[in-house]
């Protein structure tokens, strides 16, 4: 009895534990080394192939996403260069008709200013005509009023009437000085 009183008993009666039993040592190398070699085989012929497979799947996938999304930045840059190229040629059409309105008003307003000068200049020259004529017909007048009335004053200081020739004379001579 006393084989089952040994440490490797099982409490209640079993037996040993089996990787314990040097008697199977051998047996459980051997079992060990093909069940490694098998789950290599199938690990390396099998199971490898595929994930390195999906793996490679992966990359691919991922490298040509890459690729997509590069030339869609490239695409979307040259899609904003466009943009902008176009927005500043608009801005430069833009201001070009400005200036071209601009200068197409001042041409206008200075054609219409010019029109204007020479209506009021023609205006200017007629009411000068009229002046002159009204003051050549005024001077007249004044003259002979002039005339009448120095008459009137050497008359009435010398108490004789002076030659009307001579009062115009001189009443001429006055006025041109």
């Amino acid at each position: 009895m006393a084989a089952k009183n040994e440490h490797t008993e099982v409490p209640g009666g079993g037996h040993k534990f089996p990787p314990l039993q040097i008697e199977t040592y051998a047996s459980q190398l051997l079992w060990l080394a093909l069940t490694f070699v098998a789950l290599y085989l199938l690990m390396s012929r099998v199971a490898l192939p595929r994930i390195g497979s999906i793996i490679e799947d992966r990359r691919q996938r991922i490298a040509s996403d890459f690729a997509e999304a590069e030339r869609l930045k490239a695409e979307s840059d040259a899609a904003l260069a466009a943009y902008e190229k176009s927005l500043a040629e608009a801005r430069g059409r833009a201001q070009a008709l400005a200036n071209e309105a601009r200068q197409r008003e001042a041409a206008a307003a200075e054609s219409a200013r010019k029109a204007l000068d020479a209506k009021l200049n023609i205006q200017i020259a007629d009411a000068e005509k009229v002046i002159a004529s009204r003051r050549s017909s005024a001077m007249t007048n004044v003259q002979s009023i002039a005339v009448d009335a120095a008459a009137a004053i050497v008359q009435r200081l010398i108490g004789s009437t002076p030659g009307s020739r001579e009062v115009e004379a001189a009443v001429v001579d006055v006025l041109k000085r």
